[in-house]
């Protein structure tokens, strides 16, 4: 099954605490309702969009947020929670579930959703979400972020299209050298012949002492793919000059046929369609320029710790 959505964890974890003879932690409170849950392994491990933090983590730790914001548990120090009055309250109701509507009859919840409503609005009053997100904050922003990412991959892609034949050697060249490969930038590539359709033949240094050379293919090619013809023409050119690596680059994609075959010959051929081109891009500053920075802290709590 999928890792349910942080609202379906509230109510398994304020039993959870309730049942605990002692203040809980939100690794202790996973680990239990997952076997509660019937989790597998595959959904304990899936993680968020940024792949720093397991989904399952990041929506218990935000179950346990809402429901401290409402009263129902209280912190007790260095990541820990217990149930409080109010949540032995609720249980005794026997709720069929929890989730933020039901979380909004506490004052505490209440205050804490119009803070949050009231740094959106610019006019005057509250807006009142006509339905709660299924996601937590953390999952909200990644998905934003990986939104932008998807659309910024899309206008590199556009660009390099839209590009001369020489200026994607550049690109090609800039980003080799970015990644560490072929020493400085004057002697990193060197034309070996070039094609009509835009792509080019080249080698470069595979490090700064020259020790041994990759040689490089690349098809700035708009929606046709890299078929095994092609890779199998590369193959043969890397035989001639006795090289055993090679990196072949389009800005388009590879059929299936053709990364099998890059599979089953000696010769070791790294394949980068545009997609993971205009990744690389992104990830090494090629063609791309920083315009905002959103860094997302929390508290640390090893400051916190008075018995240090």
């Amino acid at each position: 099954m999928a890792v349910p959505d942080y609202q379906s964890f509230m109510l398994p974890l304020l039993r959870f605490a309730a049942e605990s003879k002692k203040a809980v932690s939100t690794q202790e409170a996973v680990e239990e309702i997952a076997a509660l849950l019937h989790l597998s392994d595959g959904d304990l491990q899936e993680l968020l969009p940024s792949g720093v933090q397991r989904t399952v983590v990041n929506r218990v730790g935000w179950a346990a947020t809402y429901m401290k914001k409402a009263g129902l548990l209280g912190a007790t120090g260095r990541g820990y929670y217990e149930i409080t009055d109010l949540g032995r309250d609720l249980l005794k109701r026997q709720p069929s579930s929890i989730n933020s509507r039901l979380l909004e009859q506490y004052p505490g919840f209440l205050d804490f959703k119009k803070s949050k409503g009231a740094r959106g609005k610019t006019g005057e009053g509250l807006e009142e979400t006509a339905s709660p997100s299924l996601h937590t904050p953390s999952e909200a922003l990644e998905t934003a972020y990986q939104n932008l990412r998807d659309e910024l991959i899309e206008e590199l892609l556009a660009q390099l299209k839209a590009s001369s034949p020489s200026f994607f050697e550049r690109v090609v060249v800039d980003l080799l050298v970015k990644m560490g490969y072929g020493g400085s930038r004057a002697d990193a590539g060197k034309a070996i012949g070039k094609s009509g359709d835009g792509g080019l033949h080249g080698i470069i240094k595979e490090d700064r002492l020259g020790l041994d050379v990759i040689y490089i293919q690349a098809k700035r090619w708009d929606s046709n793919p890299v078929s095994r013809p092609d890779l199998m023409q590369f193959a043969g050119a890397l035989q001639a000059q006795k090289a055993v690596k090679g990196v072949f680059i389009t800005t388009s994609r590879f059929t299936n046929d053709a990364r099998g075959y890059v599979s089953q010959i000696g010769s070791k051929i790294v394949l980068i369609d545009g997609d993971l081109l205009a990744n690389l891009m992104i990830e090494f500053d090629v063609g791309v320029t920083t315009v905002s920075h959103f860094p997302v802290k929390k508290v640390d709590l090893d400051y916190f710790d008075e018995s240090v």
